[in-house]
């Protein structure tokens, strides 16, 4: 776990304790002339369980040196998700590569329904009632980008567009007919 320390104008100072998890450490190998050079992947997800959460993916000579580089690389490219009551404010898919990840809203006292990459994911963003499926490849770095992609298009509940009678009274359609 990691701390930043923010300083608003107030003076105030507070603490963002980040947690982070690493979801997937694959061995990669370069085909040189004298053999094969091995370095390692590493997709790590972090997030602070309030709303913000973000991935990232790294390469190094050594485990930990790509755990440290994807853990950078997930504080940079963090997003802040849509909750409303401890879940999402509506039913997302998303696609990403061949992995297509479903997002259904649950109840109070339904629980995290998800697997693996996308389990991990959620949590550390803070979402405790949610029904997930995954309906794709299992491929774990695009399931996690498919999850992130589908958490960004959350529109939350203050935002949604109310159609009044008066609108859509007013609108015709006009249908033409081909002969």
């Amino acid at each position: 776990m990691a701390t930043n320390v923010i300083e608003n104008q107030s003076d105030i100072v507070e603490e963002i304790v980040w947690q982070e998890r690493t979801l997937d450490i694959d061995r990669i190998a370069r085909v040189v002339k004298g053999g094969r050079r091995f370095r390692f992947r590493a997709l790590v997800v972090v997030g602070d369980g309030h709303g913000q959460v973000g991935i990232g993916i790294a390469k190094g000579a050594d485990v930990t040196a790509a755990i440290t580089k994807a853990s950078a690389t997930a504080k940079k490219n963090l997003i802040n998700v849509a909750i409303s009551n401890e879940t999402i404010p509506h039913e997302i898919q998303s696609k990403k590569g061949g992995a297509i990840i479903l997002l259904k809203p649950a109840p109070n006292g339904r629980g995290l329904i998800a697997g693996g990459v996308v389990r991990s994911i959620l949590e550390l963003a803070g979402i405790s009632n949610i029904v997930s499926k995954s309906l794709g490849s299992s491929n774990k770095i695009n399931m996690s980008y498919a999850t992130l992609k589908a958490l960004t298009q959350l529109v939350p509940k203050d935002q949604w567009l109310i159609k009044n009678k008066f609108q859509v009274k007013n609108k015709t359609t006009i249908v033409e007919d081909k002969k």
